[in-house]
């Protein structure tokens, strides 16, 4: 099956490997939004957003995967204007790291208020381990996604009260953590995980159709026969497979919310 129109992504990763193997995630990111039928580049860096060349400016959505506390206000506006003007972004993981650098909060503003959220901390039980990820809200993004367990880093966040949680996490106090949520910039769409922390996650058959589904829903690809296509078709192992009939659907309560 072809997607239609000929939407295109660009994964953009930027900061050190000192905690996050960007590399590594710039590789294993492409290959999941090819997986979901969605041709895709790599980049490194962020000035590409304040003066963009056709691989930036042409592309649909972008996947952005940050490490680094310093984001220059300049590019923040660019990459906000691009979204509010149609674009899509994926955040994932560490892109939210905003208020740590000079200048503190005030100096990320806009990507602050474009992603719409930020890390706090790692909590008080350490930085990593196994926890289960539970869909709570039928969306394109989790239409066939069922829950699913993740090692993975534990990230507590600070949110905009105009976010729509899709899926989240407990913590070992029994409070929900958001993990997934959506939300609309302008006529650009944004969806933000807090998952992807290294190989571990990346290579997890449900961080992998989450990420699939999410860049098929931030470039405005809404068919629900090319989502179950693209993001359902990839084995799980042991003959089991997720798709329409296999995974639990949780937005069929959901139906009117679909959109955002």
């Amino acid at each position: 099956m072809k997607l239609r129109g000929s939407a295109s992504a660009l994964v953009v990763v930027e900061g050190t490997d000192l905690h996050h193997d960007l590399i590594g995630a710039a590789l294993a990111l492409q290959e999941i939004v090819a997986e979901a039928g969605i041709p895709a580049g790599r980049a490194v860096g962020l000035d590409r957003f304040t003066d963009p060349l056709p691989a930036t400016a042409e592309a649909d959505v972008y996947v952005l995967y940050r490490s680094s506390t310093v984001f220059a206000p300049a590019q923040q506006r660019a990459l906000s204007d691009l979204v509010a003007a149609g674009k899509g972004v994926v955040a994932l993981h560490a892109s939210n790291l905003f208020g740590f650098g000079p200048g503190g909060l005030g100096a990320d503003a806009a990507a602050h208020r474009l992603i719409g959220s930020r890390y706090l901390s790692h909590g008080s039980h350490g930085s990593e381990g196994r926890f289960d990820v539970r869909v709570t809200a039928g969306h394109p993004v989790t239409r066939y996604l069922a829950d699913f367990a993740i090692d993975d880093e534990y990230y507590l966040l600070e949110y905009a009260d105009d976010i729509r949680v899709l899926a989240e996490r407990r913590t070992p106090e029994g409070t929900a953590e958001p993990v997934v949520y959506v939300r609309e910039h302008g006529a650009g769409r944004v969806c933000y995980s807090a998952l992807g922390h290294d190989p571990r996650a990346w290579g997890n058959p449900g961080f992998r159709q989450l990420v699939r589904q999410a860049v098929l829903w931030a470039a405005g690809l809404d068919d629900e026969a090319e989502v179950a296509s693209w993001s359902t078709r990839w084995p799980l192992g042991n003959a089991r497979t997720i798709g329409p009939c296999a995974a639990r659907h949780h937005d069929a309560p959901h139906e009117e919310g679909d959109g955002a």
